[in-house]
């Protein structure tokens, strides 16, 4: 999957990502879709690595590695040294939903590359968090 850069910035979380490249999903043609539409987005980490632990589970080890070869046209970006104690802070302000470290990742890339905008399926969560750098998040898909 190569996306398209230049109709906007946004983060992206697992869920759309795991829709996009799993034809049995409910939402696959829907994020498949916005994912190819020119938007540019930033993938953490740590969504990689929840994206690959449920490609491997369904549909399988191949479209895993088709993920990750797809990877190096991407914008793929690890936590900075100064990511990690914002990632626990939101974890802890939010343990509640819980907020686990792949979705306080997302929020703290957000949050350092001052971009509003999350693609994501998880609409409960992200509609909660407070950023640092804007009043909300704007949730893609709409």
């Amino acid at each position: 999957m190569r996306l398209v850069a230049n109709l906007g910035l946004a983060i992206v979380d697992s869920g759309p990502l795991i829709a996009a490249l799993d034809p049995a999903e409910t939402q696959h043609r829907r994020c498949a879709e916005l994912l190819s539409t020119g938007l540019r987005v930033f993938i953490p980490t740590l969504v990689v690595t929840e994206v690959c632990y449920f490609l491997s589970q369904r549909p399988g080890p191949i479209a895993e590695a088709r993920f990750v070869a797809s990877l190096m046209d991407e914008d793929v970006w690890a936590p900075s040294h100064d990511d990690w104690p914002r990632i626990a802070e939101l974890i802890q302000q939010y343990a509640d939903f819980p907020l686990g470290v792949v979705d306080a990742s997302v929020v703290a890339l957000a949050e350092r590359l001052e971009i509003d905008a999350i693609v994501t399926l998880d609409r409960r969560h992200f509609s909660a968090i407070r950023p640092r750098h804007c009043e909300h998040f704007r949730l893609l898909p709409e």
